[in-house]
């Protein structure tokens, strides 16, 4: 199994996975953003902490596979400092209240782990 996640790794489908799931995390905040301004009890929903603390969780352990698989593989740090700023950045968000300023701090991160996830699937091919 751990030689079919190398393989997996190798193609750069962690760091693409990666990208697909900041995606849906960006989409998720804009559209929370959206749909708070416009329905305040479905916003609840999407607020819901259990939403937040899974998709983190995805992020670090998607993030986390991709990253250190790609720096063993390529030997660059850059990518993984950089994502793991990202997912820092993503982490501090959790402790902020809601509002405009967990969005916009959560979209920072994203685009920084983003940032990461492009830079280690570029060294890897």
């Amino acid at each position: 199994m751990l030689a079919k996640l190398e393989n997996w790794s190798a193609k750069g489908h962690f760091d693409s996975l990666g990208l697909g799931l900041a995606g849906l995390c960006l989409i998720h905040c804009l559209a929370s953003a959206v749909i708070i301004t416009l329905l305040a009890s479905a916003g609840g929903i999407l607020l819901h902490p259990a939403v937040h603390e899974i998709g983190i969780l995805f992020a670090l352990l998607f993030g986390g596979l991709a990253l250190i698989s790609g720096f063993y593989r390529h030997g660059f740090i850059l990518p993984l400092a950089i994502g793991s700023v990202g997912l820092g950045m993503m982490l501090g968000a959790l402790t902020l209240p809601h509002g405009g300023g967990e969005i916009l701090y959560t979209i920072m991160g994203l685009a920084v782990l983003a940032l990461g996830h492009d830079l280690n699937y570029r060294a890897m091919h």
